[in-house]
């Protein structure tokens, strides 16, 4: 038979908060208008001994006028292939209260062109934030010298 603490375990539960605060004023933030300015602010927050050596996955989190509210690190993987977990993303841009994402992954061998798993991740991600009401505006493929814009090649889902 169950003692009373027993059954009061049971419907234990934890509490989960949630809290948001943006040290950067908002005249402060960086906007972003171009593949261009994107990455020029990934190349400053990448590791430049990894990029040539891990596939690694970041974001760009920005607000409803494509202000720039964080970059944040998603995952690193080995010399070819980076696994990227949809939730990860998508809690980072809630708690962060972001209205659009930037993609971002960098390809060791510095070949500029997309992967089909790149171009289903990237489909993949679009139809769930659209259910979310973020919008994934582009996806970069970024290298020490140059990059390749999703959105100006026209390779983003509608």
């Amino acid at each position: 038979m169950m003692s009373q603490l027993d059954i009061q375990s049971l419907f234990t539960v934890n509490e989960v908060e949630i809290s948001y605060r943006n040290k950067t004023p908002y005249q402060d933030r960086i906007q972003i208008t171009r593949s261009a300015t994107a990455y020029e602010i990934l190349r400053q927050a990448w590791d430049e001994n990894k990029l040539e050596l891990l596939e690694q996955f970041k974001i760009l989190l920005l607000d409803r006028k494509n202000n720039c509210l964080a970059v944040s690190d998603i995952a690193t993987g080995g010399m070819a292939v980076c696994i990227v977990d949809p939730k990860v993303i998508f809690v980072t841009a809630l708690k962060a209260n972001a209205s659009g994402i930037i993609l971002a992954h960098n390809h060791p061998s510095g070949n500029l062109q997309p992967s089909d798993q790149n171009l289903v991740l990237t489909r993949k991600l679009s139809e769930a934030g659209k259910l979310l009401v973020i919008t994934i505006l582009d996806h970069l493929i970024v290298t020490p010298r140059n990059y390749f814009s999703f959105a100006d090649a026209g390779c983003m889902p509608r």
